[in-house]
């Protein structure tokens, strides 16, 4: 439902106070002033730069109240017209509802337009409303452009024929325009003629993954990692291939998405970057810390916003790296901070619960019991995947990877590598590299998380016994049944040559 059909609904409900979030102002504005002139309404609009404009009316006529927003609440009952509506749009009026007076003046109004046929529409990027005016004002988003939208936005910058891109660029293109304001998308669009004299994905997703980072709320991530590149893991890949398969969107079944819970260093991050490349999605990296905000209600907004920007650039990964780290003390929060942060739990168990983008979360965790039980129940997560130390057929996998990415010799003897993670594999062959040793010699520079965390891990793998599926098998996950790898080091260090 577009802006305009929402408004026109609810004006002829007769609600007096309009509150439309939006961070496009001016686009928000046209649409209010076409529907007002095919309804034959009165507009009148204020901001602080202008002051008070009334439609139809000569300049002289706005002058004595141009930059007092006081008076343009008041000039409203005297824009009444018995035979229609009158609307005042007030521009960036959050600012002004801390005043006493203001909000004295907005509640009186408010009132009076149900008799009055008058309606007070605030246009803002943040939702700021008194207690006195909480329930006088209806909410309304103002969504992010549609594909159509940004579609007729790409031909009207690209005039010129060569210019114009095949349907499948087109589509690739608008791929990478989702989630842009009207604004961004038309700079973007004139950008990639700028430089490449036609329309190519690649111009927008860096500007895309600049403004991320100035929000300072998601990360975009397109890197070139693949499943080929992840020795292991055959359960989960299968799972996920046939989850996120286009003939399941097709038939109308959305996957939710997965909850990675291991021991740190199995690749749980590294698959969630290779799925993005698998499944030809961008990553959007959500970091629950960067949403905590210092002023009251700003928590709420950041992920409010941080949401919604993930259902405009749908169809993408949405990672959630280390969540019980950012959700740890939900059980605490009304005592340690006002309710924070079970705030922002209940406002993501909502959206995961709720959402109908095609959103696919892959969150991680390290540590289950500092998880809510109630964030991976089902119909949030579509799998709770346990991700065991690899067993030795897959550390042969992840050394064969190694060896080739960093160019070493195939035919060297290996250390012993009982209970080493991937990343640990990573490490011992990265500093072979670095330090030009064999294998067997970097190895003695490595420990290993089985060893600095033997207690956590055991304890850990008995949690997921029978609650977790298996990431290295189809299946639930099954302690007495996985590979044992206990740890021994065979390597010595020779202290001699510290």
């Amino acid at each position: 439902m577009t802006l305009a059909s929402t408004l026109q609904e609810h004006i002829r409900a007769a609600f007096s106070g309009l509150y439309i979030q939006t961070v496009e102002p001016e686009d928000a504005l046209s649409e209010i002033a076409t529907l007002c002139h095919a309804q034959a309404w009165r507009l009148a609009t204020w901001d602080l730069n202008q002051g008070l404009t009334i439609f139809g009316a000569a300049q002289s006529d706005s002058a004595p109240t141009a930059s007092d927003p006081l008076a343009a609440i008041r000039s409203l009952a005297a824009l009444a017209n018995s035979e229609s509506p009158t609307l005042l749009v007030l521009r960036g009026f959050h600012r002004f509802l801390g005043s006493a007076e203001i909000v004295q003046a907005l509640e009186q109004q408010l009132h009076l337009g149900k008799t009055q046929q008058t309606f007070v529409v605030i246009l803002a990027p943040l939702v700021q409303l008194p207690a006195e005016l909480e329930r006088l004002f209806v909410t309304v988003e103002h969504d992010l452009p549609s594909r159509e939208q940004l579609a007729m936005i790409a031909r009207g910058v690209a005039t010129e024929e060569r210019e114009l891109p095949s349907e499948q660029e087109l589509a690739a293109v608008l791929d990478a325009a989702s989630g842009l304001t009207r604004y961004e998308a038309e700079g973007a669009f004139a950008l990639s003629l700028v430089r490449h004299g036609e329309l190519r994905p690649e111009t927008l997703w860096q500007l895309k993954s600049s403004l991320l980072r100035q929000s300072g709320l998601l990360q975009l991530h397109r890197g070139g990692e693949t499943f080929e590149q992840l020795g292991g893991l055959d359960g989960l890949k299968a799972f996920c291939r046939q989850a996120m398969r286009p003939a399941a969107r097709r038939a109308g079944v959305r996957p939710r998405g997965i909850l990675l819970l291991g021991v740190p260093g199995t690749g749980k991050s590294a698959f969630a970057k290779a799925l993005g490349t698998e499944t030809n999605r961008p990553i959007l990296t959500l970091d629950v810390g960067a949403l905590l905000g210092g002023i009251v209600g700003e928590t709420e907004r950041n992920v409010r916003q941080a949401l919604r920007i993930a259902d405009a650039m749908a169809p993408c990964v949405l990672f959630i790296d280390e969540v019980e780290k950012g959700l740890s003390g939900v059980a605490s929060s009304g005592s340690t901070d006002s309710g924070v942060t079970a705030r922002l739990f209940g406002t993501l168990l909502t959206w995961l619960n709720d959402h109908a983008s095609d959103v696919f979360v892959v969150a991680t965790a390290n540590d289950v019991q500092k998880l809510p039980p109630e964030f991976s129940r089902a119909e949030r997560m579509d799998g709770v995947f346990f991700l065991d130390l690899p067993s030795p057929t897959e550390r042969q996998a992840i050394w064969q990877l190694y060896r080739q990415y960093y160019q070493l010799d195939a035919t060297q003897c290996l250390p012993n590598d009982d209970g080493w993670t991937g990343a640990e594999i990573r490490a011992c062959c990265r500093l072979a590299t670095l330090l030009d040793v064999p294998l067997v010699e970097a190895a003695q520079q490595i420990v290993p998380v089985a060893i600095t965390a033997a207690e956590t891990i055991e304890r850990l793998r008995n949690w997921a016994s029978g609650r977790c599926l298996s990431a290295q098998q189809a299946g639930i996950y099954r302690r007495e049944a996985a590979i044992t790898n206990k740890p021994r080091r065979t390597v010595r260090r020779d202290l001699s040559n510290n």
